[in-house]
């Protein structure tokens, strides 16, 4: 996989696709990047002959009928496995794109273009696609790599505060994952001040996709060490999926923002990680992320979303905790005790 990040994204793509050879090409966009990031690449060749695939935007919509929807269009359209199919928008078209590209035909080839972000850091890079089903987030899914991944800070330039904040949480999760330096550096970025220095936003961007590509490529199966990258995870996907049963849906980062103050304090009292980082990172996530209140009669609940987490071995919820900044720790199981202790910190921290 090819990770580019431009400050031309038109010329760029257009060179590289001309380089690449395909029998027909393909453009995945929602409804929202239709309108609003579709025109910027118009003046790329390719992309201006392309068949355009629309499907609603939202998180909500990763679903197995829209999944199909794209299965369909790709058959009528005669896509081969020759074919190139261009996922342009956010986590939830890579997510779904990706994983039509990886059973369409048994594997046709995706490039990503993020427009989130989210999308950036996280879900357009590492090859992980999915939807979501039964209720529960990515429940079914496959590893398929992009041939390459264009990011361009131009699209985020109109992102709102939430969905910036989102993608920051990944960001902040790589540095936790990194070092103290990547963490100094994320944590004194001013989030109500700093939007506009595009320099060092890219600078800070450049270095989350390469801590992240360095762990896939050394596990790029999710074996062993890539399973670190699931840290704010487990806790922030069960948040995430029963914001979306409650009708108050969270944006992905923003759970994950909040199952890592949980992961963060279950890894102070499993793993000795230090309680001053522990509260730094903690205060840092109050004072830019909304809460999400979850009173203890639903802990439960919560749990048993946890349960139906992919790391999971039989019965047992699996972690990625962490020692110290740097030194993470996979497959940590942990009581279900200490999870809803870790709730009640949470609770009383943000003070719902």
């Amino acid at each position: 996989m090819k990770t580019i990040i431009t400050a031309s994204l038109s010329d760029e793509l257009g060179a590289y696709l001309s380089a690449t050879p395909f029998d027909r090409i393909f453009v995945l966009t929602d409804t929202n990047t239709r309108e609003h990031c579709l025109p910027v690449l118009r003046n790329v060749p390719q992309i201006a002959d392309a068949r355009v695939i629309c499907i609603a935007a939202g998180d909500l919509n990763k679903s197995l009928r829209q999944l199909s929807d794209v299965w369909t269009v790709l058959s009528n359209d005669r896509a081969t496995r020759h074919s190139l199919l261009v996922n342009l928008g956010g986590g939830m078209a890579s997510d779904l794109g990706g994983f039509a590209a990886a059973t369409f035909k048994r594997g046709l080839r995706t490039l990503n273009i993020p427009t989130t972000l989210m999308a950036a850091v996280d879900a357009a890079v590492g090859g992980k696609t999915g939807i979501n089903f039964n209720g529960l987030k990515n429940e079914v899914g496959a590893f398929h790599s992009p041939i390459a991944v264009f990011i361009s800070s131009l699209f985020f330039r109109t992102l709102d505060r939430s969905n910036f904040l989102s993608g920051y949480a990944e960001m902040l999760k790589h540095a936790l994952l990194e070092g103290d330096s990547t963490l100094a550096d994320i944590l004194s970025f001013d989030l109500d001040k700093d939007l506009q220095d595009y320099a060092r936003l890219n600078r800070m961007l450049a270095e989350s996709v390469s801590i992240k590509e360095k762990i896939v490529e050394a596990d790029p199966l999710e074996k062993s060490a890539r399973k670190a990258l699931n840290l704010g995870h487990t806790v922030g996907h069960a948040i995430e999926s029963m914001s979306f049963a409650d009708g108050r849906p969270l944006l992905h980062g923003c759970a994950v923002a909040l199952g890592l103050v949980c992961e963060l304090y279950i890894s102070f009292k499993n793993c000795g990680f230090p309680s001053s980082k522990l509260m730094d990172i903690a205060g840092f996530i109050k004072a830019h992320y909304p809460p999400y209140a979850i009173g203890c009669s639903r802990y439960g609940a919560l749990y048993e979303l946890m349960r139906h987490d992919k790391k999971n071995r039989g019965d047992a919820v699996s972690f990625a905790l962490l020692a110290q900044v740097g030194q993470a720790r996979v497959d940590e199981s942990v009581a279900q005790a200490l999870v809803e202790e870790s709730l009640d910190f949470y609770h009383d921290f943000f003070g719902l």
